[in-house]
């Protein structure tokens, strides 16, 4: 066993202290005579709640699936006559955080939230969008129903904008499913340095990855500051970490208030002004096409506004 194997399985048992429920959803014996193969190969398509290699790959990672009673890593060799085992590993519940959100859309399978800005999606704080939506959702009565509703997908911190939250197991796989395959459609709006093009792609790889962003300009003003500060409508095709802030950094369009990829001497105290503004998806139980929009935050137009007037005053004397 190598020392990463080590650290890793005695990390997952020091996790594991903090589990209040360890259930069994699905074992399987791994025959005697097969040819020798890693487990994450032979895990393709082997357990009904692990759809694709990505989910098969986080099952890993998180814990969830045991070797011989064991935690693993994806890398091990099966040779046979292994025992393996799919757990739901349900941790201490999160305490409720009463921060009251606009709730778009609720059924027993789904909602869709709006995130404000400034909030982390989850984490160890206490603030986080998951403690929050305990306070705001419903709990579901299906069968599956999750202990507690879960994001299927993050937003920065300084980010505002929709989220969508699964509330039952079949949903969460469905919508993860849905991101992978890149089904859901989603639409944000930045004010950004300068006067960028009209419309155009960005392609630029990220951490070595495709990565791929098209845009199109609503509005652009005069800025003593900045020259010109554009409104953009953004529309991200895959899913990389920071993947729009950085794609307008390098074409040189960083996101105003962006601390990580905008200019040093950038605009203080406003926050980041980048948006989730419309989403679009199959409801993964009723199979309807859903399509949620929210206004663009009024600090943009507002920002917009403000420069174009100092702009106009400045010139004008």
């Amino acid at each position: 066993m190598t020392i990463t194997s080590f650290l890793r399985m005695n990390y997952w048992q020091f996790s594991l202290n903090t589990i209040t429920k360890l259930r069994l959803l699905q074992s399987h014996s791994v025959p005697e005579n097969i040819e020798e193969q890693r487990l994450y190969d032979y895990l393709q398509g082997l357990f009904e709640e692990l759809p694709s290699r990505k989910s098969t790959k986080k099952a890993i990672s998180r814990g969830e699936i045991r070797l011989n009673g064991e935690p693993t890593e994806s890398g091990w060799w099966l040779k046979g006559g292994e025992l393996i085992e799919l757990f739901d590993l349900e941790v201490t519940p999160p305490k409720e955080y009463q921060l009251k959100l606009n709730i778009l859309f609720e059924d027993e399978y789904l909602a869709v939230v709006l995130k404000p800005a400034g909030l982390i999606s989850s984490g160890n704080q206490f603030k986080t969008l998951q403690n929050a939506l305990l306070y705001n959702l419903n709990t579901s009565e299906q069968a599956d129903k999750l202990p507690w509703p879960l994001p299927v997908h993050r937003l920065d911190a300084p980010t505002s904008g929709l989220v969508i939250v699964a509330k039952t197991k079949s949903a969460r796989m469905e919508l993860g499913k849905q991101f992978e395959e890149r089904q859901i459609q989603k639409t944000y709006h930045a004010v950004v340095h300068g006067k960028i093009e009209e419309e155009g792609v960005i392609s630029t790889p990220i951490e070595g990855k495709e990565a791929r962003t098209t845009f199109r300009r609503l509005k652009v003003v005069r800025s003593l500051q900045n020259e010109f500060l554009s409104l953009v409508e953004l529309h991200p095709e895959t899913g990389r970490t920071h993947q729009l802030r950085i794609h307008l950094s390098d074409i040189g369009n960083p996101i105003l208030g962006d601390k990580i990829y905008g200019p040093e001497k950038g605009l203080k105290n406003k926050g980041l002004f980048l948006s989730a503004i419309a989403l679009k998806l199959w409801h993964p139980a009723t199979k309807k096409h859903l399509h949620f929009k929210t206004e663009t935050p009024g600090k943009f137009s507002k920002r917009l506004e403000n420069e174009n007037i100092r702009w106009n005053k400045y010139h004008s004397v």
